[in-house]
């Protein structure tokens, strides 16, 4: 019996690897938006958060997203995340 393997991606806070679906995706597109990609798939480059509201509050603090995604990362980004995840465990 063959298993298929699960993406696996790296949290860019703490540098784990895990499945795919156990962490969010945000996304800097071609016109420098940058945004929470609910579907994983969307054009652009894009940085893996585990679905943790301190990793989150620890990447805003040491301005992680900044670093990875080369742009600005407005603070409204963070909120979003922290909605998500709050929502999820709900």
């Amino acid at each position: 019996m063959t298993r298929s393997k699960k993406p696996l991606r790296k949290c860019i806070v703490t540098q784990e690897m895990v499945p795919k679906q156990q962490l969010i995706r945000v996304v800097r597109n071609k016109d420098g938006e940058i945004f929470v990609d609910e579907t994983g798939k969307r054009n652009g480059r894009g940085a893996y958060l585990s679905k943790d509201i301190q990793v989150i509050e620890q990447a805003e603090k040491q301005q992680v997203l900044n670093r990875h995604l080369k742009a600005n990362v407005d603070a409204s980004v963070y909120e979003e995340l922290k909605a998500k995840i709050k929502a999820d465990k709900s």
